[in-house]
């Protein structure tokens, strides 16, 4: 195998890394969004955006080596600034939304709704950061068939999670 598939698996694994960071956090918040009252919405669909991210990663890195597509520098590295930038949302709308923020979709009365930071810009810039690294990301190793079925199942589950997250911020 060549050296770019080492560093493509590298690159997916520290995002892997990221995503238990964003978990952390989330367990926290949820814990003490529950505590304050939360309640919690669309816990049906949340089992499934779990099994998409963890076929996002697993996906691009097993296509990538069983493929072992060639390098494509200005794709790789144009993807890469998107992944980048996506993180950089993402870790955006978390310090935003502080102790609000959740991977879950969780609403504590009285709290309100946030409307600075990126969330002045977009009522859901967070999945604009889904949305964009989950086709970005296996780009980057040239993983187009992981782009795409990642990207069609995500589409769905989106469609349904933003209905759900908008039925419960009208509660607010």
């Amino acid at each position: 195998m060549a050296a770019h598939n080492w560093w493509f698996t590298l690159l997916v694994l520290l995002v892997a890394a990221e995503r238990l960071a964003e978990l952390n956090v989330a367990r926290r918040n949820r814990r003490r969004a529950l505590a304050a009252g939360g309640i919690e919405y669309g816990a049906g669909h949340y089992p499934i955006i779990v099994l998409l991210q963890i076929g996002l990663l697993a996906g691009s890195i097993l296509e990538n080596w069983l493929r072992d597509p060639p390098l494509r520098p200005a794709l790789s590295l144009t993807m890469l600034i998107v992944v980048l930038l996506a993180q950089g949302l993402r870790w955006w709308c978390i310090s935003t939304l502080g102790p609000q923020w959740n991977t879950r979709v969780i609403v504590v009365p009285g709290l309100g709704r946030r409307r600075r930071g990126p969330y002045r810009l977009l009522p859901h810039p967070n999945y604009l950061a889904v949305v964009v690294e989950g086709f970005a990301l296996p780009l980057v190793g040239s993983a187009w068939i992981t782009a795409i079925a990642f990207s069609t199942g995500n589409a769905a589950i989106l469609a349904w999670r933003i209905r759900v997250e908008n039925q419960a911020l009208r509660r607010l």
